[in-house]
């Protein structure tokens, strides 16, 4: 199966065998066999007496450590296929990782005996078997937009985040600052690769299509949404948007604007009361309410929002949109009625960059703003750093609860450095319907994350306590929780949030499963049974059989 690499050069079926295991152009059904000879030597076993191995021990958060025997550095899929035989022969438990983001601990805990790293798979291209483009799953967003866009002027509608690999984000669901205008990254997903086990320890590798007749599927379906280290080892993606099948390659994603409008504002706090915060707020509810419908012009417009507690000093708020008139209204209507004025953004604030120039929109080269934003890693410039996350879905504006709650803790002195990011929703991702894919959450308008960020384990208990406290707090009318079907609609799987599923902090009666997959849980719990029923791949939030 000939291929385009990232370069755009046509390259032979050794270099595909040694990316996927595929050598020859296969049925849609059929399941994808490794090639008969490696191409690519195997990647090392790195053990605790190895230079290397601290660094390989933990991922963004360090507050989950392990201790494996090894980590396996995985370089092919036939690789990876011989990695799980030998962890299933010796019975050992293993973990998966790609780009190392997962924010709970997923990856790394005590009980990883292996550590199975996907970060050296990184190839980006064209397949022309398939008429699809691949991503391999250790991949950084950054480089799957940069080799997309430079090579066939397209894109996916991912992250922001430029480190984070492509193996976790997708299968999460994946969204970002243009999934207002093209969806979620997997309402493009066209295949998945997985090395999967069956109940006696069989290891196969299967090529799992949205086609309907395809005898898996299903598989496909579950990556769609249905979180990471659930069903097997992801070697490969493929993406092609529905409805593109006889296109060109360069018609068969979305195309990305040239430009985009931008705005970066600071809104201090020594402007802010609990009356404004509120109306400035609900601004922003309201306008995200009234402007998500799949066909609203206001789809061509995200932001992302950094509620900061007082001790930072001020509220940051990025927005971008194609249109110069649809921004300069929403900053219009966000601002109105609280007496704020915005001030230049003169220094990093969370994953967004010092943005002086922004504080009237310019107009910047759409692959110019997306490396402007993210650029900044709060988490990854500091090696030190702990986090503590949780999340929630809005179908609808604030209620006044909520935000009198969040007034309460942001704007206490004593906050540990826990922040509030508001983030756009809706648009083209509501097109969708709940069970189209594993994702569910199809008519929420904006969605939140709460995180903190700290640097030495004699702070957990104090941080997490804080944080804990504050989103049980927003949350009181439901239990604590961001309760599904009414104001909100539970929680995003890739900010993953353990406390959902201890029963000693959530009280509320909502099971972690309903508030990430709402009713789309039991259909990849079928799945699960189907292609690894003997839960080789687990950890604290995984699909139970």
């Amino acid at each position: 199966m000939p291929k385009l690499d990232r370069r755009g050069f046509l390259t032979g079926s050794a270099a595909v065998a040694a990316g996927t295991g595929l050598a020859t152009a296969l049925p849609t059904a059929a399941p994808a066999r490794a090639a008969t000879a490696p191409t690519v030597a195997p990647g090392p076993e790195i053990t605790p007496g190895d230079a290397r191995y601290p660094s390989l021990q933990t991922g963004i958060n360090r507050r989950y450590v392990a201790r494996p025997e090894h980590v396996k550095m995985v370089r092919s899929t036939r690789d990876a296929e011989d990695a799980l035989r030998a962890a299933l022969a010796g019975r050992k438990r293993i973990s998966v990782r790609s780009g190392g983001h997962c924010l709970a601990d997923f990856t790394c805990n005590p009980e990883v005996e292996i550590l199975l790293d996907f970060s050296e798979m990184t190839d980006v291209g064209y397949d022309t078997g398939r008429r699809a483009f691949y991503v391999e799953p250790g991949a950084h967003l950054m480089a799957v937009y940069e080799a997309l866009y430079k090579g066939w002027g397209v894109t996916l509608p991912g992250g922001v985040c430029h480190s984070v690999g492509a193996g976790g984000h997708i299968c999460g669901g994946g969204y970002g600052m243009l999934s207002r205008d093209f969806g979620l990254v997997v309402d493009h997903l066209y295949a998945v690769e997985v090395v999967t086990a069956n109940k006696g320890g069989k290891v196969r590798t299967v090529v799992a299509t949205r086609e309907h007749d395809d005898p898996h599927r299903e598989l496909w379906w579950a990556h769609t949404g249905g979180g990471g280290g659930n069903f097997g080892l992801i070697t490969r993606y493929w993406f092609r948007t529905p409805g593109t099948d006889g296109a060109a390659p360069t018609a068969q994603l979305p195309t990305p604007p040239a430009h985009l409008h931008a705005s970066a504002i600071n809104l201090p706090w020594s402007q802010l009361n609990e009356k404004n915060f509120l109306r400035l707020m609900k601004n922003y509810g309201a306008w995200h309410e009234h402007h998500s419908a799949p066909d609203s012009p206001g789809r061509h417009l995200s932001t992302l929002f950094n509620a900061n507690a007082r001790k930072y000093g001020a509220l940051t708020h990025y927005a971008q949109s194609s249109s110069r008139a649809i921004l300069d209204g929403y900053l219009a209507a966000l601002l109105k009625g609280t007496g704020l004025t915005p001030r230049a953004v003169d220094r990093p604030s969370g994953e967004l960059a010092a943005m002086p120039n922004l504080l009237t929109p310019r107009k910047l080269p759409w692959l110019d703003a997306v490396r402007m934003v993210g650029s900044p890693n709060p988490v990854w410039a500091n090696p030190l750093a702990r986090v503590g996350l949780k999340s929630a879905y809005y179908r609808r504006n604030f209620t006044d609860h909520q935000l009198r709650s969040a007034y309460r803790h942001l704007s206490r002195a004593d906050n540990p450095d826990t922040a509030m990011v508001l983030l756009s929703f809706g648009g083209a991702i509501n097109s969708y319907g709940e069970g189209d894919t594993a994702a569910a959450q199809r008519d929420s308008v904006f969605k939140v994350l709460y995180q903190t960020i700290w640097s030495g384990a004699e702070d957990d208990r104090k941080s997490m306590t804080w944080l804990r406290g504050m989103y049980r707090d927003i949350y009181a009318e439901t239990g604590g929780v961001p309760a599904t079907g009414g104001v909100n609609d539970g929680c995003y799987i890739n900010y993953p949030d353990t406390d959902l599923a201890d029963l000693e902090i959530n009280t509320s009666g909502v099971p972690w499963h309903e508030l990430f997959y709402k009713g789309n849980y039991e259909r990849l719990r079928a799945v699960k049974r189907a292609y690894d029923p003997g839960n080789i791949f687990r950890h604290t939030l995984s699909v139970q059989p």
